[in-house]
This record gives C-alpha cells, structure tokens and sequence, in this order.
C-alpha cells in the first residue's frame, strides 16, 4: 500500500521536470532575440582627433596619430575620411545605426592639413524605396504577354526574324 505523500510526490516531480523542459527549450527560442551590438569602422578617440591641427600636422604625422584612413576621396587623394559606426540590431531585423563620426581631413598641395571637418549620426540618411516595383520605361507586359507573346511572330513582316534575303 502506497502512502499518501508518495502519490503527491510522484506529480510534483514530473511537475518540476516538465517546467525545466520547457525552460530548456525555450532558452535557444529567446536566444535568438538579444540585441546584438556591432561596430564598424575606425575605433573613435575624441583625444587623438582634436590633436589634429590645421596648418600645424601634415599626412605622415596625421597617419602616426590616426593610423591609415578608412576611405580616400574618389577623386583626389588630398581627402581622408576615418569613420567610425556603431549598431545595433534585435534578432534579424536589420542594424540600426546608434552612434556615427565621420572625420573628413583635406590637404592642400603640399601635403599640410588645411581642414578637418567632423560630423555625426545627424548625417544618416533613411532612404525608403518607393512600393515593390521599379518603375521603368518601356511596355507594361503581364507574365502571360511575356510568354506567348512571340507566337506567331517568327517570319512576321517587320518582326526580324524572316528568311535570309
């Protein structure tokens, strides 16, 4: 004969095990929706970047302070941009950006800082497509026109698909 604690006992337990299971699983479901904090670019030093000096600093003593730069001007190599962003995405959405500096120094002629320009997340521009589709000159066909759209016309007159002359 089984006592009556046994028999509560016995419930309590499978109780206990079926929430660990469920915890168990669910722990790698909700893993997935941590933020994930990124960093792109330069590692940004508000330091070193006030260092540099117009008419003071030239590229090989802006190259020892900043190291090399992250992208040159597309057409002249008297820019230099250090560029630093910060992330942050929630599972697979998309990163959103939360902290940006760009830093622009331009050189003259002979190689002298001339400028340095700084700016922020202020710049980040959102662009939004419009709708699905990009609208394009030309015939609007269905997939069906498409598809059958050439029968018939092979050797038609005008068509460029006739018999060699």
């Amino acid at each position: 004969m089984t006592s009556k604690a046994q028999t509560h006992r016995a419930p309590r337990r499978f109780q206990t095990r079926a929430a660990l299971l469920v915890a168990l699983t669910a722990l790698p479901l909700l893993a997935g929706c941590g933020q994930l904090r990124g960093h792109q670019g330069f590692i940004y030093d508000q330091t070193l970047a006030t260092q540099i000096l117009p008419g003071v600093d030239n590229r090989q003593s802006v190259e020892r302070t900043l190291g090399r730069p992250t992208f040159t001007a597309q057409f002249s190599d008297n820019e230099w941009y250090y560029f630093a962003r910060d992330t942050r995405q929630l599972a697979f959405a998309n990163p959103r950006p939360t902290a940006q500096q760009v830093m622009r120094v331009r050189f003259d002629a002979a190689g002298n800082v001339s400028a340095v320009d700084m700016t922020g997340l202020d710049q980040v521009a959102n662009i939004s497509p419009e709708g699905k589709k990009t609208p394009t000159l030309g015939r609007n066909r269905s997939f069906f026109q498409d598809l059958f759209g050439n029968i018939g016309a092979v050797g038609a007159p005008g068509a460029g698909g006739g018999a060699p002359q």
